[in-house]
């Protein structure tokens, strides 16, 4: 059984265009399937990002922060002799 599909269309730069058709040739696939796997990732990637997100709002909202000072001052001691451990939440 095949999935139903849909045509989306977009506009790209030439050079955005050739880029996507060598990558066809040299993978011995069709453009469009280049581009399905390309904007898969792409969406795969997003919804990861999103995900994350959301993840460190909530930890947020549940006070699991570290104070600024403690990190500025970690992140100073890293160019020294003797850095200091990360700061835990």
């Amino acid at each position: 059984m095949t999935a139903a599909t849909r045509v989306l269309t977009a506009h790209v730069s030439l050079a955005l265009a050739d880029k996507v058709d060598e990558m066809a040739s040299r993978l011995d696939r069709s453009r469009g399937w280049v581009m399905k796997q390309a904007l898969a990732a792409w969406v795969d990637q997003e919804e990861e990002r999103h995900k994350m997100t959301l993840e460190a709002l909530a930890e947020v909202d549940a006070g699991a922060v570290i104070d600024h000072r403690a990190i500025q001052a970690w992140a100073d001691s890293l160019a020294t002799d003797k850095p200091l451990p990360p700061p835990i939440a």
